[in-house]
C-alpha cells in the first residue's frame, strides 16, 4: 500500500525530508502530500474556535502521518480524533516570541487588554499567546486576536495591530525594518516544540512503515545540522525568501526526534485546558490518551 505523508514548510524536518529522497529508500511508494494542496476546511473566527484541518485530513484520506507545531494535535483530540503522538523535537523557544514595536506604550502583558494581537491562529502561536495571557490573569476575550498569517509582520509595522506573535524568518524581516521589543520571554513560558503524530490505527497496523519514517527523519535532521545553508535554499526556493534569513532561522531550531516526556504531556494538557476554558475547543480532553509507550521505542 502507498503511505501518504503530509508536509509543508512550517514543519522544517518534513519539508527537507520531502526533498532529499531518504524515505524513498525504505518506502519506494511513499506519496508526499503538500498540505497546501488540500482543502482548507472550516476556519472559525479566532474568537470562536480553532481550525482543525491538520487533524481532520488524517481521517479523511488526506495523509497517514504529519508533523506540526504543538496546537494541531490538541485540536484534533478536541474534535474526537483518535490520534497518537510519535515524537517531539527539542524546545524551539528561541524561534518565536511575543513582540511589540520598540516605541509601543505597551510595557507589560497586562497592557494587552483590549489590544489587537496578530498571530497565526491554530498554530503554536495560539498556545504561546494563551500562556502569556494566563500569566497576566487575562483571557482570550480580553484581547482582539487577529489571524494574520504571513502578513502579520507588516500589520505590526503599519500600526494595524498592537502586538505580534512572530517567528523566524518573518521576525528577521521585521527586525531589519524597525526595532521591536520582546513583551515576554518564550523560554520558561512555553517550550514551542515541533511534533509528529498519526492515527492510532495506522500506528497499530503499520509499525514497520512508521519506524521507517522516524528513521528517515532522524537521518535527514542530522543532514540539516551539517548543511544549514543548503537546507535553507530548499525553503527560499519555495517562498522566494532570503536564504540568509532562512539559514538564521534553521540555526535557531533544534533538530532530531525525541520521545514524549511527562513535562511535555503536562504542557500540552495545560494548553488543552486553556483552549477549553477560553471556548476554543468544545470538549475537555486528556492528552495522555494520545500517548502510546510502545511508540517511544521507535525513537531510540
Amino acid at each position: 500500500m502507498s503511505i501518504r505523508v503530509g508536509y509543508f514548510p512550517h514543519n522544517n524536518s518534513l519539508w527537507v525530508l520531502r526533498h532529499r529522497g531518504i524515505l524513498e529508500r525504505a518506502i519506494p511508494d511513499v506519496e508526499w502530500v503538500d498540505l497546501r494542496s488540500l482543502p482548507a476546511g472550516d476556519a472559525p473566527a479566532p474568537t470562536d474556535g480553532l481550525p482543525s484541518v491538520h487533524g481532520d485530513h488524517l481521517f479523511d484520506g488526506g495523509y497517514d502521518f504529519i508533523g506540526t507545531g504543538s496546537t494541531p494535535p490538541v485540536t484534533a483530540q478536541g474534535k474526537g480524533h483518535d490520534i497518537v503522538y510519535v515524537a517531539v523535537s527539542g524546545s524551539r523557544h528561541e524561534n518565536g516570541r511575543l513582540v511589540v514595536k520598540a516605541d509601543s506604550p505597551i510595557t507589560s502583558l497586562e497592557d494587552l487588554k483590549g489590544r489587537r494581537v496578530a498571530l497565526g491562529h491554530g498554530s503554536w502561536q495560539t498556545t504561546l499567546l494563551l500562556f502569556a495571557l494566563d500569566k497576566a490573569g487575562l483571557t482570550w476575550k480580553d484581547i482582539v486576536p487577529v489571524d494574520a498569517g504571513t502578513d502579520a509582520g507588516e500589520l505590526l509595522l503599519n500600526g494595524e495591530v498592537d502586538a505580534w506573535v512572530g517567528s523566524y524568518p518573518s521576525l528577521s524581516k521585521v527586525e531589519a525594518q524597525a526595532p521591536v521589543r520582546e513583551l515576554v520571554a518564550t523560554d520558561g513560558l512555553f517550550s514551542h516544540r515541533s511534533l509528529w503524530f498519526t492515527r492510532r490505527d495506522f500506528a497499530d497496523k503499520h509499525p514497520e512503515q512508521l519506524a521507517a519514517i522516524v528513521a528517515a527523519l532522524q537521518e535527514s535532521d542530522a543532514w540539516i545540522q551539517e548543511n544549514y545553508h543548503e537546507a535553507a535554499e530548499l525553503f527560499a526556493a519555495d517562498d522566494g525568501g532570503d536564504v540568509d534569513h532562512w539559514e538564521n532561522a534553521l540555526r535557531k531550531r533544534p533538530f532530531g526526534l525525541h520521545p514524549l516526556t511527562d513535562e511535555f504531556v503536562a504542557e500540552q494538557q495545560r494548553a488543552a485546558d486553556l483552549f477549553h476554558a477560553n471556548g476554543l475547543i468544545g470538549r475537555r480532553i486528556t492528552v495522555a490518551d494520545a500517548v502510546d509507550p510502545e511508540i517511544a521505542k521507535l525513537i531510540g
